[in-house]
This record gives C-alpha cells, structure tokens and sequence, in this order.
C-alpha cells in the first residue's frame, strides 16, 4: 500500500500522555484508582485527564500539537 496517512489521535500523543489513556482504561475509568495508582490527589488526575481530552480534542479537529 503506498500513500500519504495521518496517524490516529492516540498515536499521535506523546509517551507520556498515551501511558495516562492506557493506564486510565486499565483502572476501568476509576479517577480515585488511577489517583492512587500515581501517588497523586484526585484533583490532579483529574486535571491531567482534562488535559488529555482537551489535547485529544485538538488533534481529532486537526488543530495544533499543542496550546502554546
């Protein structure tokens, strides 16, 4: 097959952001798991998931990497 293609939204996160996604399915969704998981309060998980959303958001719409 020969071409041009776009990767998918996940694989176009970095390292850091597709272990969060991956380590937010394996704690089956649960922000107080994943919280504990990382040794953070839920507040931040929180904040970090948001993060991961808006960016995955941007990148579905074509938008840039990343908010400077």
């Amino acid at each position: 097959m020969e071409g041009r293609f776009e990767l998918p939204a996940l694989a176009r996160l970095d390292a850091e952001e597709q272990e969060l996604a991956l380590s937010f399915l394996k704690a089956g969704g649960s922000l107080k798991e994943l919280a504990r998981r990382y040794g953070v309060s839920y507040p931040t998980v929180r904040n970090r998931l948001d993060a991961l959303i808006e960016r995955l958001n941007r990148l579905a719409a074509g938008g840039p990497k990343r908010k400077e």
